[in-house]
Order: C-alpha cells, then sequence, then structure tokens
C-alpha cells in the first residue's frame, strides 16, 4: 500500500483491455500500474514493494501465462493477493494458488471491483492485527 491507497497491477496482452482495467482500478480508488505480460510484470514486482494486488489476463505472449504467473507470484510474494481473468479459458479457481478469484470475460466491473475491496480489506485487516 503506498500512502494508504492500495497498488494493483495489471497484466493484460492487449492495450484496449488495460485501459479497461486501468479506468476501472483508478475509479475504484487504487493506483494502478501496467504490464503487457508476465515478464514485464515480474519486473515490476522485483522493482516495488508495495503492489498488493495483481489483476492478470491468462492468455499472453512471452514465457508464462497467467495461470502460471500467478503460481509463480504466490511462491515469491505470497502476500500479493490475485485476480486473474479470461475471455477464452473457463478456469475452476482451484487450479489457481489459494486465494486467488476468477473471472471470465467480459467481466461485469462492479463484481472485479467488490473483489479487489474484498481481498484488500482483509490485508489491511491482517496488518493491523500484526500492528504493522
Amino acid at each position: 500500500m503506498k500512502n494508504g491507497k492500495a497498488v494493483v497491477l495489471i497484466v493484460e496482452d492487449s492495450p484496449i483491455i488495460r485501459m479497461g482495467a486501468i479506468d476501472l482500478v483508478i475509479s475504484a480508488g487504487y493506483e494502478a500500474l501496467e504490464a503487457c505480460d508476465a515478464d514485464e510484470a515480474i519486473r515490476i514486482l522485483e522493482s516495488r514493494d508495495d503492489v498488493d494486488l495483481v489483476f492478470t489476463d491468462v492468455q499472453m505472449p512471452g514465457t508464462m501465462d497467467g495461470i502460471k504467473l500467478s503460481h509463480y507470484i504466490r511462491d515469491r510474494w505470497p502476500p500479493v493477493k490475485l485476480i486473474v481473468a479470461s475471455g477464452a479459458a473457463i478456469l475452476e479457481e482451484s487450479s489457481l494458488p489459494v486465494g486467488s478469484r476468477f473471472f471470465r470475460k467480459p467481466y461485469d466491473h462492479r463484481a472485479i471491483t467488490d473483489v479487489m475491496a474484498s481481498l484488500l480489506s482483509s490485508d489491511l485487516q491482517t496488518a493491523v492485527a500484526r500492528g504493522t
């Protein structure tokens, strides 16, 4: 969390969909970062310590898809919350890391922002309980 505002990294290869997701995140009151693939997302995560949530597409060019990226993030940055979306693949949430949420595209913006708020709220409650 940066300056009291949650930071959301959007990983999407389609510029138009990515721009829509950025607008969604900003309108929900969060700071938005963007990456066009998993490799760029990992570089951003390695360079910052304030990313609270990653909102990723499944199918993307590069070394890994959104499913592999979500597992990589869970292993390397366990506190980061995950939302995965796809227009082509229908996934069971059991194929994703524990605590991840899956949405099929086109997704309902309200449903996404509600889940973001819920995931980030649980993160805030954990921080308060730890006194951090």
